[in-house]
């Protein structure tokens, strides 16, 4: 399945997800891949980095969060 929320941005593929909690509410997930890095090598995974009233806010915030990372650490 294609993740059509896949970012390019500064030298990182920024893939923004979220899973659903019993309370109905979604978690903001985050997978970081410094492009062109080594098998294993730069992948950063972060998971319930916030939680929303929508899917497609917990996306927004992952990607925003993602790109603050990249611009304040990569």
């Amino acid at each position: 399945m294609q993740n059509v929320h896949i970012q390019q941005y500064n030298g990182y593929l920024v893939q923004p997800t979220t899973h659903r909690l019993p309370d109905g509410s979604f978690s903001s997930n985050l997978l970081l891949e410094r492009i062109g890095s080594p098998q294993g090598e730069g992948h950063f995974s972060f998971f319930s980095l916030d939680y929303h009233e929508s899917e497609e806010d917990a996306l927004q915030h992952s990607a925003r969060w993602g790109r603050n990372w990249v611009d304040t650490r990569g």
